[in-house]
């Protein structure tokens, strides 16, 4: 099941964000979207999620347009990770977890034991079980993002579009995300996420997605796609992607900004 975008504008009303956006994000496939803030990057997922209608152009899920799935056909292939934001309400961590099983169950069914299963084993795997009755309002922000992404991955969707997914959170679960990022496209999950970190694109994604002011600079293979020219255009920094060596003998990139003149 393929999400396709096609010659598309997007916006809100009359104020257009970004155009001519075309590309397409298959099973199985990891995409990073990379971008400086107000590139469109946000506004680009709430398109594909059928959010926000397209200005022009469009989005079509298995060849079929989005606006023809139904909102419950919908969520059960598109999930989204939002950026970690307090909640209005005072739900429990499993409570925020449930809600991802809403389209399975129905909206106005109870919570049964196999939605409960589902979001225990959601944040086992994110090894934070032990937060499931604790207020969501009531722990730090990463752990509230883990939680959002728990729910993600409770929805079973074959799509998964997650909005800065490692906001907030410290090194170690970076690295936990990333290697679960990894792992959904192994077992043929698309996931499309957007960072400020070009280096988390290079490790775990297929393709890169470069925007900047709405338009795609550059878009193909992650490791091609992400140098030190597009990233200097990107960014309007001068940016190296530099090759470096473990003591192990691993070789890897990353991307360094160097220094502006005069600095000591």
């Amino acid at each position: 099941m393929t999400l396709e975008a096609r010659d598309l504008a997007i916006g809100f009303g009359e104020r257009r964000v970004g155009s001519s956006l075309a590309f397409t994000l298959a099973p199985g496939e990891v995409a990073c979207l990379l971008g400086p803030n107000g590139s469109g990057k946000t506004t680009l997922l709430r398109t594909l999620l059928g959010v926000l209608p397209p200005l022009e152009g469009s989005v079509t899920l298995d060849a079929r347009p989005l606006a023809a799935w139904t909102p419950r056909e919908r969520a059960k292939r598109l999930a989204y990770v939002p950026q970690a934001t307090a909640s209005d309400f005072d739900f429990s961590v499993i409570e925020i977890v449930e809600m991802g099983r809403t389209p399975m169950r129905g909206f106005f069914n109870p919570v049964g034991v196999r939605d409960r299963t589902a979001a225990l084993a959601c944040l086992e795997r994110l090894g934070i079980a032990h937060l499931a009755e604790r207020p969501v309002n009531r722990v730090s922000g990463g752990e509230r993002q883990l939680a959002y992404i728990a729910r993600a991955l409770a929805t079973d969707a074959t799509h998964l579009l997650m909005d800065e997914p490692t906001a907030n959170l410290d090194f170690a679960n970076q690295a936990l995300i990333l290697d679960e990022i990894a792992r959904l496209g192994s077992s043929g999950t698309c996931v499309l996420f957007t960072t400020h970190h070009p280096d988390h694109a290079l490790r775990v994604a297929h393709r890169a997605l470069l925007l900047r002011g709405g338009s795609l600079l550059a878009a193909g293979p992650a490791a091609a796609t992400i140098n030190s020219e597009n990233l200097s255009a990107l960014y309007g920094r001068d940016v190296e992607v530099a090759e470096v060596s473990s003591l192990s003998g691993r070789v890897g990139r990353v991307c360094i900004v160097r220094e502006s003149p005069g600095f000591d």
